[in-house]
């Protein structure tokens, strides 16, 4: 008889041990075990100890109307009390028809026809599943690269990640995807010599137009970029101008315009959509998520003109779908959620608060030694950390600077969301997205807690 190796015998209780063996499927990006959460309410989170945490970044940018809301808890348990799930093969349900009505009136002219999904990686998928159809009920049928940004970020599935701008998701995944090409992010702080932030964004929109024309105009399908940088890029906002050249020159040689909203959309930046802010680059598709469900349930959907739908449904259908594609309980999480956000004008509130944050992280970096920029619109902000402002300069990578802000923000009961993008190739930063119910008196508390967590952090590093 095979001896079989020792197996740690199951841990009593409904929880094993810290540190002890666990079956989740997770991988942790530190060695420290995070705490367990307890519950929310409002931009607090408590952990099962009863440590109160300061919900500074909304999860990865997704709790826009907090923790706990009463009227989409109510609207969650009226929807399961009558249907949880039904195949949208076999019906059509109210609570889908509701928020896609909700959602594209909120959205405005040419964004008439909502798909809805489960998450953000999904829309990204979606989005260019329905472009590809498009070309091909027209007869474009040559038209199939999607272009994208490097950084970038739209999604970590195979797809998705075909147009995301990240050298070490290509590295690993190359093999097994078709890497579409990339054209520069238009940065405004890390910047090429010879370059201010205008002539870079100048130079990127070119190298857009150079990239549609050295691939074949004819084989260009879409280009997707995030209007305002998730956390591929920290909050990053281009000079107006360069949304006016990209819109100009997709219009130009027929190529498409997805706008990645997962992050900016739903309010965060002070509009619904973030491409309110530049009319002039309206475009021809947007995909949303995070926001819109506000994590009250799994949730994404893609934004598209009448006449691209029809062109789909006239030539066959949309060849595609996803088992809990417009679910009728998350639909109705999604609608009582945006619902709120209109009702209680958060979008104006982040807005109104996104002036006050501007104010403080730039009082904040002033007097941090580690701060080196500021930057995003409303809710949507990022500070970049450095070791050097002079010079710009990252911490090595083996400060694991951002990670020990993190940790150190953890101790003091601030949660903060961070990213260092392709190995601090393009830097490291912070996210700064409070969910868009916060106060003024509530945005005061989380910059005392994030001064005395950079300050720890700046004095680790003396």
């Amino acid at each position: 008889m095979t001896q079989q190796p020792d197996t740690p015998a199951p841990a009593a209780g409904p929880f094993a041990a810290r540190g002890g063996p666990i079956q989740v499927f997770y991988t942790p990006q530190t060695a420290r075990r995070r705490p367990t959460i307890s519950h929310g309410d409002g931009v607090y989170m408590w952990d099962t100890t009863g440590k109160r945490y300061f919900d500074a970044t909304s999860g990865p940018v997704v709790s826009n109307i907090g923790h706990g809301d009463k009227a989409v808890l109510a609207a969650m348990a009226d929807q399961a009390g009558q249907i949880c799930y039904a195949s949208r093969a076999l019906f059509e349900n109210e609570a889908n028809i509701r928020l896609a009505d909700l959602v594209s009136g909120l959205a405005g002219p040419g964004l008439e026809r909502v798909f809805v999904v489960s998450g953000g990686s999904e829309a990204t998928e979606a989005a260019i599943k329905l472009a590809r159809q498009h070309a091909v009920a027209r007869g474009e049928t040559g038209r199939w690269k999607v272009l994208g940004r490097n950084p970038g970020y739209h999604g970590s599935t195979l797809g998705a990640a075909s147009v995301t701008g990240d050298p070490e998701t290509d590295e690993v995944f190359g093999r097994v995807m078709q890497i579409m090409p990339r054209v520069p992010a238009p940065f405004t702080y890390r910047l090429p010599d010879n370059h201010d932030a205008d002539s870079h964004a100048r130079a990127c929109a070119q190298a857009l137009e150079d990239t549609i024309l050295e691939e074949g105009a004819d084989s260009v399908l879409a280009f997707i970029m995030e209007p305002v940088g998730g956390l591929a890029t920290g909050a990053l906002v281009a000079p107006d101008h360069y949304y006016r050249a990209v819109r100009d020159i997709c219009t130009r040689h027929g190529v498409l315009l997805i706008f990645d909203e997962v992050m900016s959309g739903a309010g965060r930046t002070g509009r619904f959509l973030a491409a309110d802010h530049w009319p002039e680059a309206r475009p021809d598709m947007v995909t949303l998520a995070k926001g819109v469900a506000a994590g009250y349930t799994p949730l994404g959907m893609v934004l598209a003109p009448r006449e691209m739908v029809d062109t789909v449904v006239q030539a066959g259908g949309f060849l595609h779908g996803h088992t809990y594609s417009a679910n009728p309980l998350s639909c109705a999480v999604g609608h009582a959620v945006l619902e709120q956000v209109v009702e209680r004008d958060l979008i104006g509130n982040a807005e109104r608060m996104g002036q006050v944050l501007r104010g403080k992280l730039e009082a904040l970096m002033a007097e941090s030694p580690v701060v080196g920029d500021v930057r995003g619109i409303g809710l949507l902000q990022a500070i970049e950390i450095v070791s050097d402002k002079a010079t710009r300069s990252i911490f090595p990578p083996g400060a694991n600077a951002i990670g020990r802000i993190v940790e150190l923000g953890l101790e003091r009961g601030l949660l903060l969301y961070s990213r260092r993008t392709a190995r601090g190739a393009y830097g490291e930063w912070l996210m700064i997205t409070p969910p868009l119910i916060v106060t003024e008196a509530e945005l005061g508390e989380m910059i005392g807690l994030l001064r005395d967590t950079l300050a720890a952090f700046a004095a680790e590093q003396g």
